[in-house]
Order: C-alpha cells, then sequence, then structure tokens
C-alpha cells in the first residue's frame, strides 16, 4: 500500500510517498481504508527523531484518521465491514490503511462528512482527558488555553465554552484572535502585545490552564492561575526543562500535571474515546461544536503539510487525503 516514508530523521524535505507493506488486524481490531488522516505536532517531533512509536505500534507517522473497515479482526463485535469511522492512533495514519485497536473506533459524528472527522479524533481526545477528565473544569470557571487557533485550540475553545466555561485564549494575529472569539472565547489575548499573566490576574486567576508551550511558560502559567487552579503541560514547544516555583503552588494550593495521550495502555485510550463519543459526539451533531479545517492536501503533499506545520502561520487542523 502506499504510505508516506522517511528517509531518516530530519526535516520536512526527508519524507515523501512509497510502498510498505499491508497491515493486517490482530484480535481486536479493525481494519480501516484510510479517507484521510490530519497532521499534529506529535508527528512533526516523530519525523525529527524526537518521539518513536511505542511497542507495538506502526513506524508510519499519524495519530488520527477517518475512513470505512475494510475487515475485522477475531473477537471484534459491535460493528460491520462497511461503517464509516474515525479513529485514535498510535501510530499508521499517513497510510491506505491502517489496523486499529477497536476501544479507539469511534463513530463519524451526526451530520459530519467523513473527511472532515478526520479532525476531531486526536483533539477531542486530547482536550476532553485534559480539561475535563484530569483538570475537572467546572461550569462557570475560568479556563485559559494557549494557541486558541491551533487544532487542539480551537476544540478546547469550543468544548469548554459549550459546557459553560468562561473561555480565554492566547494567540499570535488579529485573524487568529478573531478565530478564537468566533469559537466562544470571551477574550482572546494577543501574547505578542499583551501579557496574559496580567489579565488573567485581573480577572482573579485561571482556574484551569491547557498549555503547549512547557518550560518557557511554565513560571508564567502558575503565575496566572488562581487559588485551587489546575495546569496541565500537554506540549513542549517551549523547550524540556523550566524552574516550577513550589511556594506559589502551596499558596495557590494549586497543581501542575503534565500529560501523554500517545502511550497509554489500550484500557486508558478506549475510556477516553467512550468519553468522547459520550459527551463529545451530541454537541459536534447538535452544532455547538465543529471542526475546524485550516487546509488540506493530497499525502503526496506531505512534505509541504509539515512544513506548514512547523511555520505556525494555520489556524486549524491540516488535513492529508487519500
Amino acid at each position: 500500500m502506499r504510505a508516506a516514508v522517511t528517509s531518516g530523521a530530519g526535516g520536512p524535505d526527508v519524507l515523501s510517498v512509497g510502498e510498505v507493506a499491508d497491515p493486517r488486524p490482530g484480535a481486536g481490531e479493525v481494519l480501516v481504508e484510510v479517507v484521510a488522516t490530519a497532521v499534529n505536532r506529535a508527528d512533526t517531533l516523530q519525523r525529527m527523531g524526537f518521539y518513536p512509536p511505542p511497542p507495538g505500534a506502526s513506524d508510519v507517522i499519524g495519530l488520527e484518521c477517518s475512513g470505512r473497515i475494510v475487515e475485522l479482526g477475531e473477537g471484534v463485535e459491535g460493528w460491520s465491514v462497511g461503517d464509516e469511522v474515525c479513529c485514535l492512533l498510535a501510530g499508521g495514519g499517513y497510510a491506505e490503511r491502517v489496523a486499529v485497536p477497536v476501544g479507539q473506533v469511534m463513530p463519524v459524528p451526526a451530520g459530519v462528512p467523513l473527511l472532515e472527522a478526520t479532525a476531531l479524533p486526536e483533539v477531542a481526545a486530547t482536550v476532553w482527558s485534559n480539561v475535563f477528565m484530569a483538570a475537572h473544569l467546572a461550569k462557570g470557571e475560568r479556563f485559559l488555553v494557549h494557541g486558541g487557533a491551533g487544532g487542539i485550540g480551537t476544540m478546547a475553545i469550543q468544548l469548554a465554552a459549550a459546557r459553560g466555561a468562561e473561555v480565554y485564549a492566547t494567540a499570535g494575529s488579529a485573524e487568529k484572535l478573531e478565530l478564537c472569539r468566533s469559537l466562544g472565547a470571551t477574550r482572546a489575548i494577543s501574547y505578542r502585545d499583551e501579557d496574559f499573566v496580567e489579565v488573567m490576574r485581573e480577572l482573579g486567576g485561571a482556574d484551569v490552564v491547557l498549555d503547549n508551550m512547557g518550560a518557557s511558560y511554565l513560571g508564567r502559567n502558575v503565575d496566572a492561575l488562581a487559588t485551587g487552579g489546575r495546569l496541565v503541560i500537554i506540549g513542549m514547544q517551549g523547550g524540556t526543562k523550566g524552574e516550577l516555583d513550589i511556594n506559589a503552588l502551596l499558596r495557590k494550593r494549586a497543581s501542575v500535571t503534565a500529560t501523554s495521550l500517545r502511550a497509554r495502555p489500550l484500557a486508558e485510550k478506549a475510556a477516553i474515546c467512550c468519553g468522547v463519543v459520550e459527551n463529545v459526539w451530541p454537541l459536534v451533531a447538535s452544532g455547538a461544536i465543529k471542526p475546524v479545517v485550516g487546509t488540506t492536501l493530497p499525502l503526496d503533499e506531505v512534505a509541504t503539510a509539515h512544513q506548514l506545520m512547523e511555520d505556525g502561520g494555520h489556524s486549524g487542523k491540516i488535513l492529508l487525503t487519500l
């Protein structure tokens, strides 16, 4: 089958499309014919050699897809060949077919085209597991998300707003700030011209912060928290080593959590996907949440897609079609 391959660790130019062996579904898996996949920040890290797949996962890049089931593995129930699905993956998405553990297979939300459904699994699972399962964001609380115009940011704004939180988001251009407001942010904060710490302090602090920057924002994120606030770190675009003021945490009775999704045990990922289907998909079907797609390219232009991700000028998800 056709799949994205690399000539070694490096920049986007190491990516091309070649032939690889077809996957086979094992027990408890389904084989999906991929219609589209999406580019995530973790994909660029894997390409550079910094984020290898977990044991047993495909070496092919790609953490989500949408498509149709073409084969059922032993013991799979509740699904049929031909079902349209979207899937959370540990790898293998940049290919014509992928074998998926059944617990990570989700129905396409009602009213969403199959292609657009590709934009949902990774961001929905990330936001649901971190903002609600881990940080327990509640109705009426103040929520701050960094990178509000990105894939995770656009989902975080919409889901938090739909569940009654007061949403704040950082972004770096007038267009991105307007996108954040249009999706439900009470206030969009320009990280180029404003200090998000001062903005949140004036409001009484953020009850939950979702951060993709890591080390460079660590101290400022803690400063932006309210008493009892929860900081959840899901990325390290701003570095991996920072200094944490324990006294500031103690004074605020605050907490810091760092999580990843890809390497979790299958049972945990299945529980997250169940939570997404139960709590997020109805909001998507009602129109309260929509997939935000910024760019769609064919798989043959995978190197261009990675360059767009690294340039940082895009909004929403970058999709690759097969």
